[in-house]
């Protein structure tokens, strides 16, 4: 890579990273999640609009495409590392049986009306499963700011949905994984299934032992010494050799080994400090990177294309019918009436980052096309926006002012 190619790869970075800040401020301005308006920004910058990477003051660079690949790559595990480092173990226990039936029907339901909805429309077994695990995947951050809003976020439907988010996160992280090594291996059948359980039940095993009676001696000790954020640097290095280890031993999705690593060190008294530490890395410029690559890899016209609307369309009804079902289900399981069920249910309705980590995961493994991969963006921006509006019509203003 030449002086001029540097250069212009720093001028694209510059670019991206504040139109990426400038959509999310927009984004948070109008009551959304930031994640919404860099998602905006990517989607305006790709192919479906101003198409940046074709720009010749970027066109001689051949390789700024992939080079902007890797460094998204590096905003996943950072991303999944700082969700780690927010989950709290002890929270599972506490969340109740709302929060977990909530969490394990919202897993089930996207994944099994995924596959009888996609697979006559002639996707694949692996590819409508897959498209259901991305529809599993929720993120309650907006449901939880608006709950906040109203007053209501500390109630009993608030904290079951909490907690059913990080039963829902763990879990499709998991099945996630394992679904990805079953479909990536070369060999299949039950002795191969058995291997990779194997590997996976292995590394989780040797890893978070590790983690567990290693890391806080090893922590000490680095904070002891006269080196320059040394606890960050070795929470950076912890992370980046677990990801690695979840693909190259566990067999495993590396966003894994990252997710675990963040539990870890969640667990240790240096969690705050690792997490002001990482997020100011991530954020700074890393998931922004991440979240505008989606866009710049995503064709809406494409997604559109041949019948694509009528699959984006059931792609978003899917997603959100089986989500607010399974999830309210789950509530009234674990003894809520229908209409806290009901809240419930539509507050894990948005999805955001795993499921762009997922879809992003399944465009590289080739489980997905183009149009399915623009067809889940166009979801995640879509069920983003009528989360709130929805759980404000469940909430009427006197009832929510009394909560």
């Amino acid at each position: 890579m030449d002086l001029h190619q540097t250069l212009a790869f720093a001028l694209s970075l510059a670019f991206i990273i504040a139109a990426a800040k400038l959509g999310g401020y927009v984004s948070t301005r109008l009551r959304q999640p930031a994640v919404l308006g860099e998602l905006l920004v990517g989607l305006i910058l790709g192919p479906s609009f101003l198409d940046m990477i074709s720009w010749p003051v970027f066109a001689e660079h051949h390789e700024l495409a992939l080079v902007i690949e890797h460094l998204a790559f590096l905003g996943v595990l950072f991303l999944m590392f700082a969700a780690g480092l927010e989950v709290e173990l002890t929270a599972l226990l506490r969340a109740g049986k709302p929060a977990v039936w909530a969490g394990l029907l919202g897993v089930a339901t996207p994944v099994l009306l995924a596959w009888l909805t996609f697979r006559p429309l002639g996707q694949s077994n692996e590819a409508a499963l897959f498209i259901g695990l991305v529809m599993a995947a929720t993120s309650v951050s907006i449901s939880a700011q608006t709950l906040m809003e109203l007053g209501v976020l500390r109630t009993p439907v608030g904290l079951a949905l909490l907690g059913a988010a990080v039963v829902d996160d763990v879990l499709v992280i998991l099945l996630l994984s394992f679904f990805l090594a079953v479909v990536g291996g070369e060999s299949s059948g039950p002795g191969a299934m058995l291997w990779i359980f194997v590997r996976m039940v292995a590394y989780f095993g040797v890893f978070y032992t590790l983690g567990r009676l290693v890391l806080p001696r090893v922590t000490q000790w680095v904070e002891r010494q006269p080196i320059s954020e040394g606890v960050l640097s070795l929470a950076v290095v912890v992370m980046l050799f677990f990801s690695w280890a979840a693909e190259a031993l566990g067999g495993i999705a590396a966003i894994t080994g990252a997710f675990l690593a963040g539990l870890l060190f969640g667990a240790t008294p240096w969690r705050n400090k690792i997490m002001h530490g990482v997020h100011t890395i991530a954020y700074a410029w890393l998931v922004p990177l991440f979240f505008v690559n989606i866009g710049l890899q995503t064709d809406v016209a494409a997604a559109l294309h041949g019948g694509g609307g009528l699959m984006v369309t059931l792609m978003v009804l899917v997603a959100v019918v089986s989500k607010v079902a399974g999830s309210a289900l789950g509530g009234r399981l674990g003894g809520f009436n229908w209409l806290d069920a009901l809240r419930l249910g539509t507050g894990m309705t948005s999805r955001g980052e795993v499921g762009l980590i997922a879809a992003s995961l399944g465009m590289q493994l080739n489980l997905v096309s183009e149009q399915i991969f623009a067809g889940v963006v166009l979801m995640v921006l879509v069920t983003t926006l009528i989360t709130p509006p929805a759980l404000r019509a469940l909430y009427p203003a006197s009832s929510a002012s009394r909560a």
